[in-house]
């Protein structure tokens, strides 16, 4: 399942933590049964590492975005 940024913009900074753990744990469950065969859709990993990409993303313009408010108030 695809995560849109909407969805994640809605969400709390610990929320997405979590959920960013979670991907990466499953990630790596992905790719370990990739290695040895047992993989059905690989298409998931391709999704699971664009989610992560998306929660990095948003994190990322969050801090600035607080780092530019708590700047310009000085």
């Amino acid at each position: 399942m695809s995560l849109s940024a909407k969805e994640l913009r809605s969400k709390t900074k610990e929320e997405r933590d979590k959920l960013l753990n979670e991907l990466r744990t499953e990630l790596i469950k992905l790719r370990t049964q990739a290695r040895v065969g047992t993989l059905k859709d690989t298409a998931r990993i391709r999704i699971i590492r664009k989610n992560i990409a998306r929660i990095l993303t948003i994190n990322r313009e969050e801090e600035l975005k607080n780092a530019a408010g708590k700047g310009a108030t000085r």
